[in-house]
């Protein structure tokens, strides 16, 4: 062999090991996203099977060419059965599956021929594992080969009967397509499917008789890898959208994103570490000291890439021209939207700024927004301090002033200063304020000269900017939270709404999505006195409240009445106590919904801290759902 032939030798193996590998790294994240996506549905738990046979034939593989000593060689090589042998089985069961979703499930004959054909796998699986008769090993080292044994034929018998059977279940699940897009799709599942199965059958028994491989055959193998890799990222799409309840365009979106973070990062850092190795130095450093820099970079480098391009790559391969511009909406209002304690944070910030620079000791911005004035930040301010300026505060609201929203208005009362905070988005001349920035004054020198007045000018213009945002943000979030639970969930949508979704089992119930009704119920008690997640509830279908509007003028009002009620039934017996135990779920319903008091405030007259009203909160609205579900039964039962 010339030195030629040699390199070329050399570079068809690696490239051999790093598509081996590669094969590994897609039908691995396939599964993985299959795993934590969709798996209640059967087309995507069957495609799992098979991305399972995959996953281990080919690892098996990948451990054979570490070059292990000869027993593990051995072992390895066995264990690649663990996906040969049931592979056709797995195409077969992905074929049912198929023809399931066009309206044609087994009626007995399929599933027990499914079930014998899994005991003929493992049957299979044993006889390559413990026994010579279905292969044998010869040679040692990297020299050892897998040899047919004396019931090969009937393993290629099964392979290929298997195989153009499963063929033929999804060629007649496209025939009874009645759209082009879902025959289409299945057509496209009919030209990959036999990909696996070619992929995973075992030629290196059949073929393999040269202790090396030669050239051509190695070309061929690696070709084959090749077809294999894109094969699985074909299949990949239109098994997720038959198996899927999302919308088309979600189904893409997920898969791409899977894709570029993790089966090309990984694909990445393997092809850099396989050809480092034999890589000529770089920068002077030994191939394999610079490897460790090259991974680190590549990944960081293709993460850079990846944050940068993923919306213009999503825009081209996912949304039409007329729908780019929503999603970069919806990017733009992720990065604008801030919780409530950023905002908090953000004020105390300018707050502490404000008193460095005057050389004042405290200040505290109070919000006007709320039914009741509201402290959202303070530093050096005691809360038994504040009845003044809301009582100044509530004479503005009174009284509304044309105003610039400078400093200029500072007014002097008490011990403090007060700046009125005017909304940016009031049009009108007479601005109704959205907040009261107090300081405290100087005890030596009480005015604020000229540049500190321009100083104070900045940052009023910035806490009036924060408080503005805040309310509107508020409001917002108060509008979002009672739209989202009446989309119905559109990415996880009711199955019997999509062509392909599997049919559920007959005589079955349809049960109940607790999370999701425990979301609607807490949206409606948010919007206990008006919004949509109670005008607009999904609730009002319920019999219970459909009842309820024979009586009541209006179904907001029926709903209403009907929450109550389940309210009512946590009520525990006796004298309401403030601080009793038995009594926190029912107070905290009725301060934080009926009542509209602010989770501060009801913590404190709670005696609980925040965090722990919240727990407790989440647990009272699961409370309600369940009394609203016994409700509704009980009506359906009369």
């Amino acid at each position: 062999m010339s030195d030629l032939q040699t390199l070329y030798h050399l570079f068809l193996q690696l490239a051999n090991e790093t598509l081996t590998a590669v094969i590994v790294i897609v039908a691995t994240s396939l599964l993985l996203y299959n795993l934590s996506n969709e798996l209640h549905d059967r087309v995507t738990r069957v495609s799992s099977v098979l991305l399972a046979c995959v996953t281990a034939a080919y690892v098996a593989d990948v451990f054979v060419s570490l070059q292990p000593e000869q027993v593990v060689y051995e072992l390895a090589l066995r264990l690649q059965w663990l996906g040969i042998a049931f592979v056709p089985t797995a195409l077969y069961h992905l074929s049912d599956a198929l023809l399931a979703t066009t309206g044609l499930p087994s009626r007995g004959r399929r599933r027990r021929a499914i079930r014998l054909l899994y005991a003929l796998g493992l049957l299979f699986l044993l006889m390559a594992l413990f026994s010579n008769t279905l292969i044998q090993t010869e040679g040692s080292g990297p020299h050892t080969r897998v040899r047919a044994g004396v019931l090969f034929p009937f393993y290629i018998l099964y392979f290929a009967l298997i195989t153009v059977y499963a063929l033929l279940n999804v060629s007649r699940a496209r025939q009874r397509c009645l759209t082009p897009k879902s025959r289409q799709r299945m057509g496209f599942l009919l030209l990959a499917m036999p990909t696996p199965a070619l992929g995973l059958f075992p030629w290196s028994v059949v073929l393999a008789r040269e202790a090396d491989p030669a050239l051509l055959q190695l070309t061929l193998i690696n070709f084959s890898n090749v077809i294999v890799v894109l094969m699985l990222l074909f299949l990949a799409w239109p098994l997720t959208f038959f198996g899927s309840r999302r919308p088309e365009s979600q189904i893409k979106l997920g898969l791409l994103r899977a894709f570029l973070r993790g089966p090309a990062s990984a694909t990445l850092a393997l092809v850099i570490i396989l050809n480092m190795g034999p890589a000529i130095e770089v920068l002077g450093l030994p191939g394999q000291e610079f490897m460790p820099f090259a991974v680190v970079a590549a990944i960081l480098i293709w993460q850079w890439f990846i944050h940068l391009f993923l919306p213009a790559i999503e825009n081209l391969l996912i949304y039409t021209a007329e729908d780019e511009e929503f999603p970069q909406r919806l990017r733009n209002l992720d990065e604008q939207l801030l919780t409530r304690k950023d905002f908090e944070s953000l004020l105390e910030a300018n707050l502490a700024t404000i008193c460095d620079n005057l050389r004042v000791s405290a200040a505290f911005v109070l919000s006007s927004v709320p039914a009741r004035p509201e402290l959202v930040a303070s530093v050096g301010v005691q809360q038994d301090l504040l009845d003044q300026p809301e009582q100044f505060l509530s004479r503005l609201q009174a009284s509304p002033v044309a105003s610039d929203g400078r400093a200029s208005e500072l007014q002097k009362h008490g011990n403090y200063w007060y700046v009125p905070l005017y909304s940016e988005r009031m049009l009108n001349s007479a601005a109704m304020p959205v907040g009261l920035l107090g300081i405290r004054g100087r005890e030596d020198d009480p005015e604020f000269g000229a540049e500190e007045m321009q100083t104070l000018d900045v940052f009023v213009g910035r806490i009036a900017r924060a408080l503005d945002d805040m309310a509107l943000q508020d409001e917002f979030s108060a509008a979002l939270e009672g739209l989202l639970p009446q989309l119905g969930m559109p990415r996880q949508s009711d199955a019997r709404s999509l062509p392909f979704a599997s049919r559920p089992t007959p005589g079955e119930g349809e049960p109940v999505n607790q999370e999701r009704f425990n979301e609607l119920v807490r949206a409606a008690l948010r919007h206990y006195w008006g919004g949509p997640g109670l005008t607009h509830s999904n609730l009002l279908a319920l019999q219970v409240v459909q009842e309820a509007m024979r009586e009541e003028q209006g179904p907001a009002n029926a709903l209403r009445v009907v929450l109550r009620q389940a309210i009512e039934q946590l009520r525990p017996e006796g004298k309401q106590g403030m601080t009793s135990p038995e009594w926190t779920l029912y107070n905290i319903l009725e301060q934080r919904f009926l009542e509209r008091r602010r989770v501060r405030e009801v913590a404190a007259r709670l005696a609980l801290s925040e965090a722990d009203l919240y727990r407790k909160q989440r647990i009272a609205i699961e409370e309600v759902a369940t009394a609203l579900l016994s409700m509704e039964q009980q009506c359906r039962d009369r």
